[in-house]
């Protein structure tokens, strides 16, 4: 089996990186979106089912064909699309779900042209939990080979995270990540380096009294789990190259806390996975950059990571599976 690889917004440089990752011949894969998209730029083979898809990666990258509701201008993203660009999301979770691909890598969408079109979730992770029956227990990670990390709170303001933070989501995103650790990536005894939430962890109080009140119990509980999960540390220590060596992953507290470290050491390999789904699902660690599309000057190389860790997880989890059968 193969990953499914969806459309994205097709005003984005998803199309050109699509292409891009087909001419590198690294990993197969099916794309599902409007073979008109791609035909100037390499050889289209459409196909009826994601099984004839391996057998014509070589020649020709395979394609499930959706229809675009509007012509695609580069940089200029139309509403009109978006069923397509939606459509296209749940047919690859829907092939995944039934086995008939290994997982999904998803290209870049944009969210508030989604909105336009109606789509009522924040993002491409809330879509793929509800549309595999698990709203409220996706988790973002972004993975690259330098760092992973796991922030607890997403897509929500700032000022809505701190309100929203408390030590049973915490525990559940923590649960949830070492799980993934083995199951998906293969780490028997996973390691959690847990993030304070004020400068230099609160200071034994001075500074907040969040870890002591909420992100303390948090690990408390982890550890009695039997995760080995240590903290609170300082944020702005616990990314050097020393520090990361003593732990697997780093669970944040919030957005920008995980994803401005992930993308300062490694944005060209950074991968999002998400965890806690029966899917795999990945996707590259950045947006339609609408400003560059069309232009040549889309770097593949996050896709590219995106297709090659979306192929170890389906792996490791299949031998996971295959270990809890026996």
């Amino acid at each position: 089996m193969l990953p499914a690889l969806t459309m994205g917004d097709p005003a984005g440089i998803g199309p050109e990186l699509t292409a891009a990752a087909w001419t590198a011949q690294a990993t197969p894969f099916v794309w599902l979106g409007d073979p008109a998209l791609l035909r100037d730029r390499v050889p289209v083979r459409v196909v009826a089912d994601a099984r004839e898809a391996l057998a014509a990666f070589a020649t020709a990258l395979p394609v499930l064909p959706l229809t675009l509701g509007a012509a695609v201008l580069p940089g200029q993203p139309d509403p009109a699309n978006g069923a397509a660009v939606i459509e296209s999301i749940a047919l690859a979770t829907k092939l995944a779900l039934s086995g008939a691909v290994s997982g999904v890598v998803t290209n870049p969408i944009s969210k508030h042209v989604l909105r336009q079109a109606g789509f009522p979730y924040p993002g491409h992770t809330e879509f793929l939990a509800a549309l595999c029956d698990r709203p409220g227990e996706e988790v973002m990670m972004l993975a690259s080979p330098r760092l992973r990390v796991v922030p607890v709170t997403v897509h929500v303001s700032l000022r809505q995270a701190l309100a929203t933070l408390d030590t049973a989501r915490i525990v559940a995103v923590g649960r949830i990540t070492a799980a993934a650790l083995r199951r998906d990536f293969g780490i028997a005894a996973p390691r959690l380096a847990v993030a304070g939430l004020n400068p230099h962890a609160g200071e034994n109080g001075l500074m907040g009294d969040e870890e002591g009140a909420i992100i303390v119990p948090a690990i408390e509980a982890l550890r009695a789990d039997g995760i080995d999960a240590f903290g609170p540390l300082p944020p702005d220590t616990m990314f050097t190259e020393a520090a990361r060596a003593r732990y697997d992953t780093a669970l944040c507290m919030y957005h920008d806390q995980a994803l401005i470290p992930l993308k300062t050491l490694d944005m060209a390999s950074g991968v999002n996975a998400t965890l806690g789904l029966p899917i795999v699902r990945t996707s590259p660690d950045h947006g339609t950059a609408f400003d560059i599309a069309g232009k040549g000057l889309a770097d593949v190389s996050s896709l590219l990571a995106a297709l090659r860790l979306a192929g170890e997880m389906g792996v490791h989890r299949r031998n996971f599976m295959q270990g809890e059968a026996s």
